[in-house]
């Protein structure tokens, strides 16, 4: 049994804004809840993403620890 006066109160209808904007209603232990990143505006959701590798992550890795490739495919 849950010990008494020891939970924080729930809000079945707690908003969450981003930069100043309504966005969505959630659960939460506090009323109002502010965030600077949510899937409708992180690039990575939105397909504006952009990918720069000029090199390669591996061949940078090789380099920087100086480990020959032949010694990898024994």
């Amino acid at each position: 049994m849950a010990k008494k006066n020891i939970h924080p109160q729930w809000h079945t209808e707690s908003k969450v804004y981003c930069d100043g904007k309504h966005i969505m209603t959630v659960g939460s232990t506090k009323p109002e809840l502010y965030v600077d990143i949510w899937s409708g505006n992180h690039p990575f959701f939105t397909g504006s993403q952009k990918i720069i590798d000029t090199e390669g992550r591996v061949e940078r890795f090789m380099r920087k620890y100086k480990i020959k490739e032949d010694t990898i495919n024994k």
